[in-house]
Formats: structure tokens, sequence, C-alpha cells
């Protein structure tokens, strides 16, 4: 019995060993600045991981793995988890050059072909389908941070193409933070009953979608240097383009006719044209950003990261407050199972601001997301005066 019990205990030693805390810093080659929002697959554990504003991923894994690294700039990059024996590693990814990019003349206008690509691209999405989400939302008020939280979300997803349902159940939450109950609606920031629904029918292509978008959008369709099966397309609001429009990029896959990756932000050519608002409970938009990156694994195709920000000044009877919102998914685990539940364990609020802390582990250190050094600093300060 006792060689028995040796030999288990040194097996249980030798796995836990075996346990390595890895760390990933990405680095632009050129200019040796952080790279956000590049991919990291790890081939072993099935997980996605995504790099924070410093470039840094970190993530456990027993044993060894290929590491396959990637982002819609920079040439993609495979390693091998055993050559990372450093406290931090750097990667340095190399700039896909512009000078590469051929524009692509098609006889059908490139709205058109974005409507069917959005149209096939919401047909192949895997559903039913389960997502376990790690979600992380900061907001400001008047330029001080007041409040977080985040969560270990399981969303799934089941109906049929135009008309998906979504179904909420949280594993953990934290949520810290001191908040003047007269923001509370905005506080709120973005809704987890409908976000998911809104991702996977792509409703942040609408304006794009609408047929007078081909008189306010200039379209261009190019080749995208990084892969030869994807096209960049762009759409740039025209000079008589009217109302508050975004820039956007989609990057597609020409054969497949499926969406990579989707990107908007509002340029600051467009805020300055815009007349600020006066009247009470008028919103004037200063900042607007969202990027969600999908993946084809297979016959599988899902989200697997977003991020959303917003700023902007709301205007009271006798103030203006300033507010910004600023929320990450990061999709840490894919399952077609679908989940067996009681009604009572399903979330329906519209986000986590009201529900109690429920911490069993330290989820966040193994969220996909790392946070970055100031954001830590933030969490660790609002956890104190909460």
């Amino acid at each position: 019995m006792k060689k028995i019990s040796l030999i288990l205990l040194l097996f249980v030693f030798k796995s836990y060993s075996q346990n390595t805390e890895i760390t990933i810093q990405l680095k632009d080659l050129d200019n040796n600045n952080p790279v956000e929002d590049v991919s990291v697959f790890v081939s072993k554990t099935q997980k996605n991981y995504i790099s924070n504003a410093q470039g840094i991923v970190t993530f456990l894994l027993v044993g060894n793995s290929s590491i396959k690294i990637s982002n819609s700039n920079y040439n993609p990059v495979t390693i091998k988890s055993n050559t990372l024996k450093d406290k931090i590693n750097i990667i340095l990814l190399k700039k896909i050059s512009t000078e590469l990019e051929e524009i692509i003349f098609t006889r059908i206008h490139p709205q058109e072909i974005l409507k069917s690509i959005v149209e096939n691209s919401i047909k192949k999405l895997t559903v039913p389908v389960r997502l376990k989400v790690y979600e992380r939302e900061f907001f400001k008020l008047n330029n001080d941070y007041s409040f977080f939280n985040d969560g270990l979300i399981n969303f799934q997803i089941t109906g049929k193409p135009n008309s998906f349902e979504t179904t909420i159940f949280v594993e953990q939450n934290r949520s810290y933070g001191l908040i003047d109950t007269e923001i509370k609606d905005d506080l709120l920031g973005y809704n987890l009953n409908n976000i998911m629904e809104n991702y996977y029918v792509f409703k942040y292509l609408n304006p794009l979608i609408e047929s007078r978008s081909q008189k306010e959008y200039d379209f261009i369709i190019k080749a995208n240097p990084a892969n030869k099966d994807y096209y960049t397309m762009t759409a740039t609001p025209m000079e008589n383009a009217k109302g508050l429009r975004d820039d956007f990029t989609i990057i597609y896959d020409k054969k497949k006719k499926m969406i990579i990756e989707v990107s908007s932000f509002i340029s600051p050519a467009t805020l300055a044209k815009m007349k600020d608002k006066n009247a009470e409970g008028a919103k004037n938009i200063y900042k607007s950003v969202f990027k969600t990156i999908y993946k084809i694994d297979g016959d599988d195709y899902y989200l697997i990261s977003s991020k959303e920000e917003i700023g902007y000044e709301r205007i009271d009877k006798k103030k203006t407050t300033q507010i910004e919102v600023r929320n990450y998914f990061v999709i840490t685990d894919f399952s077609e199972q679908k989940f067996s539940f009681k009604d009572s364990d399903v979330f329906k609020d519209k986000a986590l601001f009201n529900k109690k802390n429920v911490i069993l582990t330290d989820y966040w250190n193994v969220s996909g997301l790392t946070a970055t050094d100031d954001e830590q600093e933030i969490i660790d300060k609002l956890e104190l005066e909460n």
C-alpha cells in the first residue's frame, strides 16, 4: 500500500508541477509598442485569449502546446509553449504592409455584397450553442472611475436566424463601487439580455445594410495581405452624410462569405461636424468604439470576443454629466451541448449591477483577458471603497 501511495503522490506532484502560468506580451516589431486585441489560441486546451492594452496575455497550461497568434493588422505567428521560459515572454509581431493592399473592383456594389455576406454569416453561425463568457465593465463618471463589474456568464443561444433567443446563467460575479442613484439607468451600460443576440444578427452593421447607405458611405474592398482568403471592406461616411455615423471596417472570408471581424469608431472629423444638443436629457456623444471577432473552426462559427466603449455628456436641468462605459466579452468555452435548467436559474436583469457578489474562485485570473496595471489599480481602489 505504501508503494502504491508513493507512486500516486509522485504522479500528483508531477501533474501539479506541470501546471505552468505563461505570460506573453505582444509588441510591434517596428516601434516596440504593445499590441491590443491579439487573439491567442492554445491548441491543447482549445481556449481563446485576447491581449489587453499592454499587449499581455496570461494563462495556465499543463504540458506543452502550440500557440497560434493572430491579429488582422499583423502577420500570424505560431509558437511552441516549451520555448516560453521567461517571466514575461515578448513576442514581436510584424505589421502587414499597406503597400501590398490591392483594391478589388466588382460589378456589384460593395454594399450589396455586404448585405449578402451578413445574411450568409447569420445563417452559418452555430446555433444552438452555449458560450461561457468572461464579461468586464468599467463605468466612469465625470472623469473618475466609479463602478466596476465582471463575471463568468453562460449564454445559451437558440432559435433560428433573425429570431435568436438568449438564456443567461451567471456562474460567478463581483461588483464594486459607489454610485449616485440618479444615474443608475446610465450605469447599466450594455444590456446583457440582448447584447449577444445583437452580435449574432450583426445589428451594428444595420446602418450599412440600409439602401440609402450607398449615398452616405464610400465603400472600398481590398485584398487582405495577411490572408489570401480574406477581403477587407471599409465604409467611410461621405461629406454629405447626415447624423453621427461611424467609420467601419469588415474583414470577411471571400469564399465562405462569412464575417471574421467588425470594427467601427466615430472619427474626429465626424464629431467636429456635429452640433451639441442643449435640450434637457440630450446626450452628446464624444467617443464610440466597437469591435467583434468571430472564428471559423471547421463546421463551427461563433463569436470569440467583443469590445465596446462609449462616452457622452448628458444634459441635465442644472448640470452636465460626463459618462463613459467600457465593456469587454471574451468567450472562454464553446459547446453545442444545451443546458438543462429551471426558470429560477435564469438571470433576467439587464446587468450585473444589482446582483449580489458570488465569488467561488479567482475566475478573473483565468478569464481570457488579463487586467492591465491601470485597470487592476482601479478594481482594487473600488473594492476598498465598496
